[in-house]
């Protein structure tokens, strides 16, 4: 069964604003559809789980605003906003993400889009965001906003060896096949992952390996 799906009216009443939905979690899809559906002055016209439908979607529903999934299995959502942008040159799109790393923020505003929303926000913060970006302002989540003022010092760059680990790290590596592959102790290895954490201010493991699996599909900085 395909995630890919229309709505059967694609001729929103009164002016409402036409959204397209791409999140490749479908529980979290029927979350949000629900609670825009409340709101007369929307009209969620589509959902795509993936980048591919999300293209598809885009040329058969004609949106005003997508809400797109920072995070898609096996793609880059903020690469995916870039190309739907240059698609269709007027689209809003709204970045809808778990990470409020200061980073990913501003790639996403690089990449195009008018904002960028938590998805652990409130759902009236998810609607003020979609409000905004709808009509033609900018929308950030106060939690974003605050991580980005705390990190307007320029973050410290990783060097090479802890950009090689975190690239390893990102292709799934242990440290102890890390640590073979370049000829380094195990804990020299794990000595760099902590280090990494530090300068990139992730709080635990798992955020480590969640950025670096991120960077992995083609988020990761440009640290030459």
């Amino acid at each position: 069964m395909t995630s890919l799906a229309a709505a059967s009216d694609l001729s929103p009443p009164g002016g409402a604003v036409r959204i397209l939905l791409v999140d490749d979690h479908p529980l979290v899809r029927e979350g949000v559809r629900s609670r825009l559906q409340g709101e007369a002055r929307y009209r969620v016209v589509g959902e795509a789980g993936s980048a591919e439908e999300a293209m598809v979607m885009l040329v058969s529903t004609q949106p005003q605003v997508v809400l797109l999934d920072v995070g898609l299995r096996g793609h880059s959502g903020i690469q995916l906003a870039q190309t739907m942008l240059e698609r269709q040159g007027d689209l809003r799109v709204l970045m809808y993400s778990m990470y409020d790393n200061p980073e990913y923020v501003q790639r996403a505003l690089q990449a195009g889009a008018r904002g960028y929303v938590l998805k652990d926000a409130p759902a009236g913060e998810i609607v003020a965001a979609i409000d905004a970006v709808a009509a033609g302002g900018t929308f950030l989540s106060p939690g974003v906003s605050r991580r980005m003022f705390r990190n307007q010092q320029p973050r410290p760059l990783l060097s090479p060896r802890e950009s090689e680990i975190l690239t390893a790290l990102g292709r799934g590596e242990s440290s102890k096949q890390i640590a073979k592959a370049l000829d380094l102790s195990v804990r020299t290895v794990e000595t760099h992952r902590q280090n990494i954490k530090r300068k990139l201010e992730l709080e635990g493991q798992a955020d480590l390996i969640r950025y670096a699996v991120e960077h992995a599909r083609g988020l990761h900085r440009d640290d030459r």
